[in-house]
């Protein structure tokens, strides 16, 4: 059976990354993007993690882990170099039902954490199932190198555009979907909003506004 993919929003939501080692400073560094509240325990982290404690972006808790750490939190990164207690870890957020994710055990982990390339508020993700991480990570340089920040600028152009068209047709979201997808795939229009030239652009939208739909 395939793995169900899942956009998850983790603005101030707490996740614990147990261990302080390199796996775990990728960890945090992708939640942090995410605007997740973190807590990270471990004896010793890595110079990175232990500036961003200092800096107060992530919480840390100088010790060895406590089954207690697992209360409260949405998700849990088994990341330390201990897999007798990755394993504990794991059953413990298992029988409580808390995701979790286990470095380098695959059949332990109740999510995976995908290659993602982020342009603004576009996120294209990877995933092998955890198969090959290291596909994945190809995989992303060879998007990243197609898809460029101007998809960010697009997308909240975009998004931008479908509050305006309620307001031109309140009650035939029909039309509204077609001329979105027209919108969408309209090259000049793209290129306008990568070049910064919002204005003209939406001129282009009030001229699309009187073609018929397809």
């Amino acid at each position: 059976m395939g793995l169900y993919p899942l956009v998850m929003e983790l603005t101030d939501r707490p996740c614990l990354v147990i261990g302080g080692g390199a796996v775990s400073e990728r960890k945090v560094l992708n939640l942090l993007e995410s605007g997740a509240k973190i807590t990270i325990v471990s004896p010793q982290v890595t110079r990175t993690l232990a500036d961003l404690a200092l800096a107060s972006q992530v919480t840390w808790w100088r010790r060895e882990y406590r089954e207690s750490d697992l209360e409260g939190m949405v998700l849990v990164f088994a990341a330390t170099n201990d897999p007798d207690l990755n394993a504990r870890i794991a059953a413990t957020c298992h029988q409580a039902g808390i995701l979790v994710n286990v470095a380098d055990n695959l059949e332990l982990c109740t999510f995976n954490v995908p290659a993602v390339v982020r342009r603004g508020d576009l996120q294209i993700a990877i995933s092998t199932a955890g198969k090959s991480p290291a596909l994945a990570r190809q995989l992303r340089k060879q998007i990243e190198a197609e898809i460029g920040p101007e998809y960010g600028l697009w997308v909240d152009f975009l998004g931008e555009l479908r509050p305006f068209l309620k307001t031109v047709w309140p009650h035939d979201p029909q039309r509204r979907e077609e001329l979105l997808r027209r919108l969408t795939g309209d090259e000049i229009l793209f290129r306008l909003v990568a070049r910064g030239k919002e204005e003209l652009a939406k001129e282009r939208v009030k001229q699309c506004l009187s073609l018929p739909p397809v």
